[in-house]
């Protein structure tokens, strides 16, 4: 994918203007995902990068391609949320990527806990592993938690999850950003989509920096303002 023309030298995160005082502004962020958080089409530059280098926060990144949130080995979200990341460490914000790789393998939906209790959710489910993911990442860094969807391509399974995703903010009071259902952000030129994405799901570097990342942005923004971050 290096040779994708989103790639170009000219997209480079290096010329992403750095915003000032924004509230991440030399604080700890972890992203957790897979291809689309490693930024596998981009020269491994995905959204993590792009806060880093727009906010001025200091990244933890944990992300391996082709992974699924639902715990299904040691590569799993689960596994490594639990396992890869220093619980001692101080996070100030943890960022989460709704994978897509649980849709495309077909992994149970499953449905919403009654319970917070970390040892009762279903994690060979999508919901059960979400729920788990937030319940470890507030038990253990105790920072705002922040899913993050891609953008919309034709799949009910992944929109099944996006839709359950909104469900577990009430339940939960973590922040969305939500590239799946906004339609004005979805509605781009065919020139545009082939610039920004090598496929339905990866993103090139002009994809994160010039069409996901400020949109990403605008709604994180709003969540740490609402949240009083």
């Amino acid at each position: 994918m290096r040779k994708a023309a989103g790639n170009a030298e000219r997209y480079s995160f290096a010329h992403i203007e750095p915003a000032e005082d924004y509230p991440m502004k030399g604080k700890n962020l972890c992203i957790l995902g897979s291809s689309v958080a490693y930024g596998e089409n981009s020269l491994k530059n995905g959204p993590g990068e792009y806060f880093a280098s727009r906010w001025g926060c200091n990244l933890t990144k944990e992300t391996v391609s082709g992974t699924t949130l639902a715990d299904t080995g040691e590569k799993s979200y689960v596994q490594r949320v639990r396992n890869n990341i220093d619980p001692s460490r101080t996070f100030d914000l943890f960022i989460c990527q709704l994978s897509t790789n649980d849709a495309t393998k077909k992994i149970p939906l499953g449905e919403i806990s009654e319970s917070r209790k970390l040892s009762d959710f279903d994690t060979s489910t999508v919901t059960g592993a979400m729920e788990y993911i937030i319940c470890y990442a507030k038990n253990t860094w105790n920072c705002p938690v922040v899913f993050f969807t891609g953008s919309r391509y034709e799949s009910p399974a992944y929109g099944a999850m996006a839709e359950n995703l909104k469900k577990l903010q009430a339940k939960w009071g973590i922040g969305i950003l939500d590239l799946w259902s906004g339609d004005e952000f979805n509605a781009i030129s065919d020139a545009d989509r082939a610039l920004y994405m090598t496929d339905d799901i990866h993103p090139t570097m002009a994809g994160y920096r010039d069409w996901w990342g400020p949109e990403m942005e605008k709604q994180l923004l709003k969540f740490l303002e609402a949240s009083c971050f």
